[in-house]
């Protein structure tokens, strides 16, 4: 019931008419990617969880399916989630929904915790290049689980959880928060090394202690994690979209335009307003807003490398390369995380950008350039708001497909671009 209202909206687009340029005030919605974990961090225990500021995108309705299918009850409303695992059932998640979305991996840890064992299809999601579960499946046998079966699906059993020190072959931010719930619920101490630090692990880490866990080194690439018997549910406020309140301010940008956009710790982004000041963006910080201004000219940058945090995030790398096409000069792209990101650029090139690419995960922009309208296609979620931004700056009216990805990620992502003064319809 939760995920069906939105398959309707997987033949719709947007028709965007560019030129106007955004004034006005937005507050960013919760973060998607700091909900998701929250809400199976929930089913760690047997009382009733309160989430706030909860966004209502296709991601989160498919998690809530996925958990009402488990035997979990949920009222979800205006931004209020309230979830009661009383009834969680040891049964295997419903594939239709796990295959639909990477976020589902995060049930292994709420799994493992409550019934030492886990059976589920292998999660699904953006098309960025294989992402291998291996960092999981090498952690979890590290802290007591056995691997059944990982090529038709991913199956684990565990006699009993122990603590113990984890070194990540990578700074994975699932495999740290599949980690983090288990090892609240372990016995002993835990210790993470190379322990992914983005805002999103952050506020999971935050909720769990507010649940009763003991976590210290948030916000470190070293967590330590000490065991309790027993967790509690509580009311807690997820964090706002950091990289929402990205796009948008490329959007701003993109238009010269003049937006307040609130909701947000701004201290998350210090790599992002780094390159928009080097692009030539006008703007102001404060805590928990900031008002970008416009440019009297944008310049080139000489690098975008994305990186994890507190580096460029990967997912601000194509909408701000879009910014990088009305730039005056030579810029070089370097995503450095996904093989698969690059994709949207040859949509980019349709519109007239002059971008030679030099391999899968580096490319050269040339601007600026002047971009034209024609029917284009969204990627993954992160290029298809990239797709947007390129909209709104191109002469003529631009349709845009696959919007289902937008709604994956953004919520009421079109109505917040009318109400800044946006020519965007849905359609």
């Amino acid at each position: 019931m939760y995920y069906e209202a939105y398959l309707v909206k997987l033949m719709a687009k947007f028709v965007i008419k560019g030129g106007n340029k955004l004034k006005g005030t937005v507050v960013v919605s919760g973060s998607k990617n700091a909900v998701l974990p929250i809400m199976c961090a929930a089913l760690l225990t047997k009382e009733k969880t309160v989430l706030e500021n909860v966004p209502d995108i296709a991601d989160i309705r498919s998690m809530l399916a996925i958990m009402t299918g488990l035997g979990v009850k949920i009222k979800f409303e205006k931004g209020k989630l309230e979830i009661d695992p009383t009834r969680f059932k040891n049964k295997r998640p419903l594939d239709e929904y796990v295959c639909k979305m990477r976020a589902s991996i995060l049930l292994l840890g709420p799994f493992l915790a409550n019934f030492n064992k886990v059976e589920m299809a292998f999660p699904g999601g953006c098309v960025l290049g294989k992402r291998s579960v291996s960092s999981h499946t090498d952690a979890l046998q590290q802290l007591g689980c056995k691997v059944i079966d990982e090529t038709k699906s991913l199956k684990l059993k565990a006699t009993k959880l122990r603590g113990t020190t984890i070194i990540l072959p990578e700074l994975s931010v699932t495999a740290t928060e599949n980690i983090a719930m288990i090892a609240a619920l372990a016995e002993g101490k835990t210790t993470i090394k190379l322990a992914a630090a983005e805002p999103h692990v952050q506020d999971l880490c935050k909720f769990l202690n507010k649940m009763g866990a003991k976590i210290k080194g948030i916000g470190t690439s070293t967590l330590q994690i000490t065991g309790v018997k027993k967790l509690k549910g509580v009311t807690y406020r997820v964090t706002g979209d950091y990289l929402e309140a990205g796009t948008f301010a490329i959007a701003s940008a993109i238009t010269n335009g003049d937006i307040i956009i609130k909701g947000i710790k701004t201290s998350e982004l210090d790599s992002f307003w780094q390159k928009l000041k080097e692009v030539g963006v006008d703007f102001e910080l404060k805590e928990n807003e900031v008002h970008v201004k416009g440019y009297k000219e944008l310049k080139s940058v000489k690098m975008l490398r994305t990186a994890v945090f507190p580096s460029f995030p990967t997912d601000l790398q194509a909408p701000f390369s879009v910014l990088l096409t009305q730039a005056n000069g030579v810029s070089k792209i370097f995503e450095t995380l996904f093989e698969g990101r690059l994709n949207y650029l040859a949509e980019l090139e349709h519109m007239g950008a002059k971008v030679e690419i030099l391999n899968p995960h580096q490319a050269i922009i040339i601007g600026p350039s002047k971009l034209k309208s024609m029917p284009i296609s969204s990627y993954d979620i992160r290029a298809g708001a990239a797709m947007v931004i390129a909209a709104l700056t191109a002469k003529g009216e631009t349709e845009i497909t696959n919007i289902n990805y937008l709604d994956r990620g953004y919520e009421k992502f079109d109505e917040k671009l009318r109400r800044l003064g946006a020519d965007i319809r849905r359609v």
